[in-house]
């Protein structure tokens, strides 16, 4: 009976000390464990260089890039008319191409976020808006800055291509320069702006509101295409546009080309 006590209490003891080395040990342990499962904080999202930080690839063709780049061969000739005025004013014959002049002259007399805003300012005051149906009977016509200003009207992408061509001769770095296509989501239609990298933020000079808007403020607009000096590039993040018959931004189904909003 002694014995028998004696292995009773032997054990007792030895699950006494069990019990109180997994109640020092066990809460230690778990927290090991947490601590090693706990996930690493997430590396910073990788954005593009280009507007609105997504990144977009470039299209080989297609009516998009045909339109684009029959701008840029008039452009050519555009530019050497603006040479000859720049150097002789009193013989130009184009006074499309002196108020043209004029506005980067002023333009080229700011600095910074001045220069922009002088520039968004100028061109549409200088543009009343106009769709392209009222003013050639087709949609989807793509004018030069002096052709625009000629008329004295245009639609949202004639006064992107302006803005494009004015900031660039008012000193504005052409890598800095963009035209980006986006969707409305409100109204439904697409619209094209012109935009400006200024101290590594994205400007969009749009022709409906005077005041420039970075970016990352945009509201109510999807990006779609992307412009600059080298050709057209589509948002790899953006979702296909919706087609109707006022809107043929489909290139990427149809390659038809872009018809914006006047506004």
């Amino acid at each position: 009976m002694g014995k028998s006590g004696h292995s009773r209490g032997s054990r007792a003891v030895i699950l006494a000390v069990l019990a109180l080395g997994m109640a020092w040990f066990g809460p230690a342990a778990e927290l090991s464990a947490g601590t090693r499962n706990v996930a690493a904080p997430p590396d910073p999202v990788e954005r593009s260089a280009e507007p609105f930080g997504l990144f977009a690839s470039h299209l080989a063709g297609g009516g998009l890039l045909a339109k684009w780049q029959g701008v840029q061969r008039r452009l050519d000739d555009e530019m050497v008319q603006l040479a000859l005025c720049e150097g002789d004013p009193d013989r130009c014959a184009s006074p499309a191409a002196l108020q043209f002049l004029a506005i980067v002259d002023v333009a080229r007399g700011r600095d910074g976020r001045a220069r922009l805003g002088e520039i968004n300012r100028a061109i549409n005051l200088a543009i009343r808006p106009m769709g392209d149906l009222e003013q050639y009977g087709q949609i989807d016509v793509w004018s030069s800055p002096l052709a625009t200003l000629t008329r004295g009207a245009g639609d949202c992408e004639d006064y992107a291509i302006a803005k494009f061509i004015a900031l660039q001769r008012a000193g504005v770095s052409p890598d800095d320069l963009r035209i980006v296509i986006m969707r409305d989501t409100i109204r439904g239609e697409d619209h094209a702006v012109a935009a400006a990298r200024l101290n590594g933020q994205w400007l969009t000079l749009d022709n409906r509101r005077m005041a420039m808007v970075e970016d990352a403020q945009v509201r109510n607009y999807r990006p779609s295409f992307v412009l600059d000096r080298d050709g057209v590039k589509r948002y790899q993040e953006a979702p296909m546009p919706v087609l109707s018959d006022r809107n043929l931004v489909s290139e990427a189904m149809s390659h038809s080309g872009i018809a914006t909003s006047p506004m």
